[in-house]
């Protein structure tokens, strides 16, 4: 599978994981860019992006190591939820 597939997929089932914990989450494709997942809430749209590494693929949303998880960890959407908060 390639890598863009792959990407897909994993922001897809972060979507889709974090709509059934009632925030409005969506893809994003814009032209020029990797996809994102965009969470709408009060103070602005929250985005999530995901990203291969040498240890395997990662939700991020900021550049610490803190705003960082295991994408096929099966808590991952619990943490990029309470960020979103």
């Amino acid at each position: 599978m390639r890598d863009e597939q792959e990407r897909f997929i994993h922001l897809v089932r972060l979507a889709w994981d974090l709509h059934a914990t009632g925030l409005s989450a969506a893809i994003d494709l814009p032209k020029g860019e990797n996809p994102v997942v965009l969470v709408r809430r009060a103070k602005g749209a929250f985005r999530i992006e995901v990203a291969k590494y040498a240890t395997g693929w990662f939700f991020t949303w900021g550049r610490r190591q803190d705003q960082r998880v295991r994408a096929l960890d099966v808590n991952a959407f619990r943490r990029v939820w309470e960020a979103a908060q």
